[in-house]
C-alpha cells in the first residue's frame, strides 16, 4: 500500500481484508538508490521515502538525480512505485526546541521552515504533491502545534515513531503509528511483524 491508497481507506471507513503494509525509509541513504530500488521494482512494492533535504547530495546520501528517477519509475500499467515525503529540512527536534522560542510566532516560522520548505524543495525535484511528515526523532507527535504546522503547510498525514500497527479507520492521520526496522532490530522481532 501507499498513503494515498490509506487515506482511500479511511474515507470508506472499511479496513482492507488479510494483511496489509506501508513500506517507509528514513533520510535519504545512497542504499535506497543501490539496493532498496532494484529489490522493490523486482517485486513491484511501492514505498514512501521521507527525504533530510539538507543532507542530500551529502556523504552517504542519495543525490537529487537518484530522487528524480525514482519518482518517475514506473510498472505497467504507469503505476508509480516510490512516494517522498518530507522529514524535514534539518532534521531537528520539532517539539523539544518549543521553549527556546522567545514568541509562539518565531516557534511556528522555525516549524514552518521545516515543513514549508522541505516540501517545496522536494517538490522541484518529484512527481506530485508532498503530503507526508516523518516526524525527525518521532518528536512531537501528537502535539498540537506540530500538527497545525502540518495542516497549514499542506500535509495530510504525520508518521509518527509510536510503535503500533493501524488496526482501525478510526487512526488519527496526524498520528500515524509506524513499526521501525532498524540495523539493530533483531530478525525474530521483524517476524513477529509479519506474523511469522
Amino acid at each position: 500500500f501507499d498513503f494515498d491508497e490509506l487515506a482511500l481507506i479511511l474515507a470508506k471507513g472499511k479496513m482492507p481484508s488479510g494483511n496489509s503494509a506501508i513500506i517507509t525509509f528514513d533520510d535519504g541513504d545512497h542504499s535506497w538508490y543501490s539496493l532498496a530500488m532494484p529489490l522493490l521494482a523486482k517485486n513491484k512494492i511501492k514505498a514512501t521515502f521521507f527525504l533530510w533535504t539538507n543532507m542530500i547530495g551529502e556523504d552517504s546520501f542519495i543525490s537529487w538525480e537518484e530522487v528524480e528517477i525514482m519518482s518517475h519509475y514506473t510498472v505497467s500499467p504507469g503505476i508509480r512505485l516510490f512516494t517522498f515525503g518530507s522529514h524535514s529540512c534539518s532534521h531537528p527536534y520539532l517539539y523539544q526546541r518549543k521553549a527556546g522560542f522567545s514568541s509562539p510566532e518565531e516557534y511556528n516560522g522555525f516549524l514552518d521552515y521545516e515543513f514549508g520548505i522541505s516540501k517545496q524543495i522536494i517538490e522541484k525535484h518529484t512527481y506530485g504533491t508532498v503530503r507526508i511528515f516523518a516526524l525527525p526523532y518521532g518528536d512531537g507527535a501528537g502535539e498540537s502545534d506540530i500538527i497545525s504546522a502540518a495542516q497549514r503547510n499542506g500535509y495530510n498525514f504525520i508518521r509518527t515513531s509510536i510503535w503500533g500497527a493501524i488496526e482501525n479507520t478510526d487512526i488519527d492521520p496526524y498520528c500515524i503509528p509506524s513499526l521501525p526496522m532498524l540495523d539493530s532490530t533483531e530478525p525474530q522481532l521483524i517476524g513477529s511483524y509479519l506474523g511469522l
